[in-house]
This record gives structure tokens, C-alpha cells and sequence, in this order.
């Protein structure tokens, strides 16, 4: 057995993944008590993890360094790529949503600014509905865009609308549904078929068994 090197997100998103794995048969103990540690061994097999920023997922995927990832549907949809997307693994759901103070209008006709982190699928959201839009990207909280006046509304991903509510903010439209998705290296897939379909087979199984 070739050993399956996989790329996971830090965080919210690895708490939601190492319970499938470990439902498939795979050993994540080093995982669950990793310290400062980014690569980690499995114990009862030739699988190891990588941990890495989000966006770093689909590029360690996409030159190979990992042969399968976990990765967000919004930074499928935001960043180019070039690998498989395989399953929906049905876990981190949460939704893109235009969201604003009270007073926003969405069918207004000025020119709106959006203020985000995901210029990409906003821009593609408003260009499909016909609206002409000014995009100001934010790498921190976008909440505080409208209430300042730099934005008349936000894009941001919406989980629970908490942080919206403390905000003071509104969701006025819905994008689309994201959550977590396992996706493949195209190389890999072909010189690692086996090892690669084992793991998706298995995890297809547990899916099922989740509904």
C-alpha cells in the first residue's frame, strides 16, 4: 500500500472531518493531540495529514504534496483550481448571504458596494443577477463594513447569523450552501486509484449511514 498524504483545514472544519476518518478505521490520535505539529503519521496505516491554512488546502492538492484534501465549497468557489472534487461530505454547513443594516435596500438601483473576502463569487453573484457593483475586499471582519458607510452590504459566509445579530446586521439574500468537500489530486487518482477509492468508498459507506 502507496502511503495517501492528506491536507486538512486548522480548525472549526478539522474538529467536523477527524470523526468520519476515524469511523472509517483511520487513526487520528496524533491529530487530536498534535501540540505545534503541522504533519502527523497514522498509527494503524500509510495515510498522514497535513494541516494548513484553507486556502493552502487546494494548492498543496493541486501540486501534489497531498494526494486528497478537505475544503471548504466557498474556496472551491473562490479560488481557480485544477483537482477532483469527489464527495460532499455534508459537514461545516453554513450559507453565502448579502447581509446589511435595516435600512439596506436590495432592489435599489444606485451602484451598491460590497464589502467581503470573496470578491470572486460576489462578483459573480451580482453579475448574474444584473447588478452593477463596486467590490471592496476585506481580509478581517467584514461586519463592521456597513455600519462605518465603507459598504452598503457584506458577503460573508453565515453559520449560525450570531455574529450578524450582535452586528446589528440582516440577511437579505442567499447565495448558496457551502460545506465541506474532499477533493483529489488528478495525478494521484490515477497512480494511487486503489489506495484513493478505499478511502472515498469508505466514506461514501459512513455517509450513508449518517442519514
Amino acid at each position: 500500500m502507496r502511503n495517501i498524504q492528506i491536507a486538512l483545514t486548522k480548525g472549526r472544519l478539522e474538529k467536523h472531518v477527524i470523526p468520519l476518518f476515524e469511523r472509517i478505521g483511520i487513526d487520528c490520535s496524533e491529530l487530536k493531540d498534535k501540540g505545534r505539529k503541522l504533519v502527523f503519521q497514522s498509527k494503524n496505516s500509510q495515510i498522514s495529514f497535513i494541516l494548513v491554512k484553507a486556502v493552502d488546502v487546494v494548492t498543496y492538492v493541486q501540486h501534489g504534496i497531498a494526494d486528497i484534501g478537505i475544503a471548504g465549497k466557498d474556496i472551491l468557489l473562490e479560488y481557480e483550481n485544477d483537482v477532483y472534487e469527489m464527495i460532499d461530505l455534508g459537514v461545516g454547513r453554513c450559507k453565502f448571504c448579502v447581509a446589511s443594516v435595516s435600512s439596506y435596500s436590495p432592489n435599489g438601483y444606485n451602484k451598491k458596494r460590497i464589502a467581503t473576502k470573496y470578491p470572486n463569487i460576489t462578483s459573480a453573484y451580482f453579475r448574474k443577477k444584473g447588478e452593477d457593483v463596486e467590490i471592496i475586499k476585506i481580509e478581517g471582519s467584514v461586519e463592521i463594513a456597513p455600519l462605518l458607510g465603507l459598504a452598503d452590504a457584506i458577503v460573508d459566509i453565515v453559520e449560525t447569523g450570531q455574529t450578524l445579530k450582535e452586528n446589528g446586521l440582516l440577511v437579505f439574500e442567499e447565495i448558496c450552501d457551502i460545506s465541506a468537500r474532499l477533493i483529489v489530486n488528478k495525478a494521484s487518482l490515477k497512480m494511487k486509484k486503489d489506495e484513493i477509492f478505499n478511502i472515498i468508498n469508505k466514506m461514501e459507506s459512513v455517509l450513508i449511514e449518517k442519514e
